[in-house]
């Protein structure tokens, strides 16, 4: 009997992915090719795409960095549109869709991003480009779980699809992009292949889209693949063009399976719970009155165990975050047991997201440029996560000690800051001789105002002290740095004409 193409084209790719055995290595498993067919029709509706990224310099923020590109494979999840990782897109100056046939290219321009969640979705930025004619769009599955045989899909430059099948290992809550930011993921064992645009890769149960790999160790040979809840969140949210994203409770916790923490606690054995240290004022949990010191027993009567697990129904023991994270949705009710001072009582959290311009020290600036001043060759930053990186891999040992606080400890600087500006470098002029040592110190006052962010700073400097002199103080500083104001000015018209392209930006 003669194969069909489909089967004969299944048969090549697994061929062609097989990798030399060694003496280490164990057996090749025996693959059933019927059971790749819907994975085969199913990466006929994937797209290659393309980012041309530029992101802004932390060290010199009025200049961008060399551009840079990326490629992926991304999903066709509806009428015009495709599902990618948001990593794909951030800083991107440009945005590509091509068929994986090659015949088509289309420019396309992002619909919906949340980094958190590490999912975008893309579409055509012209509407009437006829990119996505013959290409059908992805069903979403329903949610695998562990042991489910999962699909990867990858696609050669000359078109050719590989798929490697996996089995789900396990199921947790994990930071696959953004470090703090937990999501359901699935870890998927399965042996990759270098392809092309393999940055991001659909993922597929029974030929229907069930995530997007987001990481892979080859050592462990092991993938984290977006888990189908957040997926289906995610396109749901997006559907009606206004996205509002993931919600969070707003509280950090601590494990209680100490027992001297227990017995302090007055938590006894029929308890499991997590310590809550710290709440933020303004997140759903404080507004619905969770206090610093109380211990979370439970979510909408799920039990909270002594590390943070409870009984998922569908996917077994699962860190509780995704019963915030993950399970709802903005605006919807969370009811939390809690136990304070020996007595249990139930609270209700109206789930609100906290995005990253709500923050003291933004975890992220993707799309944004970053705001600055330069007086007179005083380099004036916002503190934000990015600029600590750029002190290097080990930054959060390298970078100076009352940054770092102001980053794990942002409730003590709420009060005094909106944002935190510091001095994070000297231009050697002839208005800051003396000063060229000076670097990364918090700014608290200029002229006698106090700072709370990048606009009171312009604000403070644009009036003019009656001797001419700028005072700006530090934190934590016995000392005050004075600054010519004449001078400043015409050190600053020297910058622009010597190739300087601005010397603040407030927005």
């Amino acid at each position: 009997m003669k194969a069909s193409p489909l089967l004969l084209l299944a048969s090549l790719a697994f061929t062609a992915c097989e990798r030399p055995p060694t003496v280490e290595s164990p057996p090749a498993p025996t693959i059933d090719v019927q059971e790749t067919v819907p994975a085969f029709e199913a990466a006929l509706s994937t797209v290659r795409v393309s980012s041309t990224r530029q992101d802004w310099n932390p060290r010199q923020p009025w200049e961008k960095n060399p551009p840079r590109k990326r490629r992926s494979l991304g999903a066709v999840v509806s009428d015009r549109h495709v599902v990618t990782t948001a990593e794909m897109v951030t800083d991107a100056t440009y945005l590509e869709l091509e068929t994986t046939d090659g015949l088509k290219l289309a420019q396309a321009k992002v619909d919906a991003v949340d980094y958190e969640a590490n999912l975008a979705l893309l579409t055509l930025e012209d509407p009437d480009d006829p990119f996505f004619e013959n290409l059908v769009p992805l069903e979403i599955a329903e949610a695998p779980t562990t042991g489910d045989v999962l699909d990867v899909v990858q696609v050669e430059n000359n078109g050719l699809p590989l798929v490697t099948r996996g089995p789900v290992q396990s199921i947790d809550v994990v930071a696959n992009f953004l470090p703090g930011q937990y999501f359901l993921t699935y870890e998927v064992k399965a042996s990759m292949q270098n392809s092309a645009s393999s940055f991001s890769l659909p993922v597929l149960h029974d030929g229907e889209l069930a995530g997007i790999l987001t990481n892979y160790n080859s050592d462990d040979q092991i993938s984290d693949v977006t888990a189908t809840p957040i997926l289906r969140r995610f396109l749901d949210d997006a559907a009606d063009g206004t996205y509002e994203g993931f919600p969070s409770l707003g509280v950090a916790t601590t494990s209680t399976d100490d027992s001297n923490f227990r017995a302090w606690l007055k938590l006894g054995d029929d308890h499991g719970g997590l310590y809550i240290s710290s709440v933020r004022d303004d997140s759903a949990a404080g507004k619905a009155g969770v206090r610093k010191g109380d211990v979370l027993l439970a979510i909408d009567d799920r039990e909270i165990d002594r590390l943070g697990y409870y009984d998922d129904a569908r996917f077994g023991r699962v860190f509780w975050s995704h019963l915030v994270r993950g399970s709802k949705g903005v605006n919807e009710a969370a009811v939390l047991r809690v136990l304070r001072d020996g007595e249990i009582l139930e609270l209700t959290a109206e789930l609100e997201r906290l995005d990253a311009e709500d923050r003291l020290v933004p975890a992220y600036t993707y799309g944004t440029a970053p705001n600055f001043l330069i007086k007179g060759g005083l380099l004036f930053q916002e503190l934000t996560r990015p600029l600590l990186r750029s002190f290097g891999k080990d930054w959060q040992s390298r970078a100076p000690l009352d940054l770092l606080d102001v980053y794990e400890n942002p409730e003590d600087y709420e009060e005094r800051f909106d944002r935190v500006v510091f001095l994070s470098g000297v231009i050697a002029t002839p208005a800051t001789v003396g000063y060229e040592p000076l670097r990364n110190l918090i700014v608290t006052e200029v002229n006698g105002q106090p700072i709370r962010d990048m606009k009171s700073l312009v604000a403070a400097f644009g009036e003019v002290p009656g001797d001419g002199l700028h005072a700006i103080k530090f934190d934590d500083e016995d000392f005050t740095v004075y600054l010519d104001e004449p001078l400043a000015t015409a050190v600053d018209s020297q910058l622009l004409q010597r190739g300087l392209t601005r010397l603040s930006r407030t927005e």
